[in-house]
């Protein structure tokens, strides 16, 4: 799975995800620090990444536009903190959410729980 990290988390957490196997870029790495939510969403669709955030922007985004892609992954409320933790997170659930990603889906993660919403959001 491509992924691309948000600045709203560490680049600590694609230095875990790249150790353990995925194709992951932080923002950072990329020229993308202080870019802006759209050109982010943008570099993520051409690059075919999902984004991993906190941002809830980006989820907001794709609704209001209808975007189909890029995926997006959001730690939410009660999800894992350190960089550890999330990737180990994510790894253990990156398997049974990658069709879903790859389709175009907004997933959020919880603590001990999953809510995945496909793309185009509807109602929006």
């Amino acid at each position: 799975m491509r992924l691309l990290i948000d600045n709203a988390l560490s680049p600590r957490l694609a230095d875990v995800l790249s150790r353990a196997g995925h194709d992951v870029l932080h923002v950072r790495d990329v020229g993308l620090r202080d870019a802006d939510d759209e050109t982010i969403l943008r570099f993520a669709e051409t690059e075919s990444r999902v984004v991993v955030s906190a941002d809830t922007d980006f989820g907001t985004l794709l609704a209001i536009g209808k975007g189909k892609l890029p995926s997006v992954i959001l730690f939410r409320r009660g999800s894992p903190r350190s960089p550890e933790k999330q990737a180990a997170f994510l790894v253990a659930n990156l398997p049974a959410l990658e069709e879903e990603l790859l389709q175009g889906a907004i997933v959020t993660l919880q603590a001990e729980r999953l809510r995945i919403r496909r793309l185009p959001v509807e109602g929006a």
